[in-house]
């Protein structure tokens, strides 16, 4: 049984632009903490010239070279689907992978996204208001937070993307989801703000190469929560506004860290210490 547990672990992260990803030191640091060796592999699209129609040979090279599982992020969460054996039942429901487990030939999808996000809202935003929120983007992030906040109780949720199609997608898709719920669509964003409790930021502004705001600051009020899906900064300028205002924040390290728990746990068997696993994250984002 030791000799199992000791067994080197190998896994890895594909996606495209992903240099800076946290992933990779968040898994090795904890996969040391419980003695277990653990290495973590970069296969950046940008870097090896790839795109998505490459996946076919790169997860065979993958399960060649003897990885237990691969984290999947942008380009190619949704196009790695048809490439898979099994799908969980949140990624089927969400159309969307964003962790492999490799297992004797097998490829099982799973995404721990939505239930990264849901933990972290948990956590981090106790006693939140789910009467009512409206979300801005409607992307792979944007699913997976909405799916978290449903799946949390949210009783009705609006949806705005400046492309109006994806909103209405995603609306569709949710409300198939949880018909219990109110979900629609958000023409403009004054009157959704004034009719609801929280705001959900699932798109990319307010990153260091996307900054700025992604709605008019003085829709902010005191009363409303806001959560943030981006990372990296910690501290966003949506945030900094909505804390400047009053509001009860949460910013998107939570999301970063409980998706790879989740992650780790599929890959390893093994529980991990998800506290620890923050405190590293919150030294490295720093």
């Amino acid at each position: 049984m030791t000799e199992t547990l000791l067994k080197p672990m190998k896994a890895g992260l594909i996606g495209a632009g992903i240099q800076a990803s946290l992933t990779p030191a968040m898994h090795m640091r904890e996969g040391a903490a419980q003695g277990l060796p653990y290495d973590y592999e970069l296969i950046d699209l940008s870097r090896i010239g790839a795109t998505p129609d490459d996946l076919p040979r790169l997860l065979d090279a993958a399960e060649e070279r003897g990885l237990s599982g691969l984290n999947i992020t942008h380009p190619c969460k949704q196009s790695v689907i048809p490439l898979l054996d099994d799908l969980s039942p949140q990624a089927r429901d969400l159309g969307a992978v964003n962790t492999i487990v490799l297992h004797e030939g097998r490829r099982s999808g799973h995404n721990t996204d939505w239930w990264g996000f849901a933990e972290s809202f948990r956590k981090g935003l106790p006693q939140a208001d789910l009467s009512s929120a409206l979300q801005l983007g409607a992307g792979g992030a944007g699913a997976a937070t909405a799916y978290a906040l449903l799946s949390l109780g949210l009783e009705r949720l609006l949806v705005f993307d400046r492309e109006g199609e994806r909103a209405a997608a995603l609306a569709h898709t949710m409300a198939a989801l949880f018909p219990r719920a109110a979900i629609t669509v958000a023409e403009t964003l004054a009157p959704a703000m004034r009719s609801v409790a929280g705001l959900v930021h699932a798109t990319p502004t307010g990153m260091a190469k996307y900054p700025g705001l992604p709605l008019p600051a003085d829709l902010l009020e005191a009363r409303h929560w806001v959560a943030e899906v981006v990372y990296f900064p910690l501290e966003t300028a949506l945030l900094r506004e909505a804390r400047r205002r009053g509001c009860r924040t949460l910013d998107g390290g939570g999301m970063a860290v409980f998706q790879a728990v989740g992650a780790f746990r599929l890959f390893t068997g093994r529980e991990p210490d998800a506290g620890r696993m923050l405190a590293h994250f919150n030294t490295l984002a720093r």
